[in-house]
């Protein structure tokens, strides 16, 4: 099992992010996907989601992987000052999808839904990672998009390393919430 996700990882860190289709201003499509929030069976609902304020969608390629388990840890630790700025924080991934309750609970501290992502969501977010060799994958890219209650795509961060997607994210948010005080 230890051999199998060496090589997962491996084999990640050797794929190529594919470029995010959704462009800031873009309307992010709505959808419904069965997923996990500490430990527990959870459906994630976008539109629902962003009537309570903006959400930060961050896909991800696979629980239980070392930057993705890196990943949800930081926005677990981050999740506060997301709140703060009145955003709601949803992972997603194609990868490891049976292991979502566990993730759930282990590496997001139970602290923020994730969910499976569907080929009409990997679609619709243009998130199919790609191998160095151009060919598509099965499990989704490390993209962060933060998306206003109208719908609409407010930032959008694609890269493998989960170093910046949290404070790039968080920025996003803050600078929303700042624009939009009443």
């Amino acid at each position: 099992m230890r051999k199998l996700l060496i090589t997962a990882a491996a084999a990640l860190s050797l794929a190529m992010p594919a470029t995010a289709a959704l462009k800031t201003g873009q309307v992010a499509p709505d959808f419904t996907a069965p997923g996990a929030m500490a430990g527990k069976p959870f459906t994630v609902h976008l539109k629902a989601a962003l009537k309570k304020g903006p959400v930060v969608l961050y896909f991800f390629p696979a629980a239980f992987t070392a930057g993705c388990n890196a990943e949800a840890h930081a926005f677990a630790e981050a999740l506060p000052d997301f709140q703060k700025a009145g955003a709601t924080v949803i992972g997603m991934t194609a990868g490891n999808v049976e292991k979502l309750e566990a993730f759930s609970a282990e590496k997001c501290a139970g602290k923020f839904a994730v969910a499976a992502a569907s080929p009409e969501i990997i679609k619709g977010y243009d998130v199919l990672l790609t191998g160095k060799d151009g060919k598509p994958t099965t499990v989704t890219s490390r993209t962060s998009y933060v998306i206003a209650p109208n719908g609409k795509v407010l930032f959008v961060h694609s890269d493998m390393s989960p170093a910046d997607h949290i404070r790039l994210s968080l920025a996003a948010v803050q600078k929303y919430k700042a624009a939009h005080k009443h």
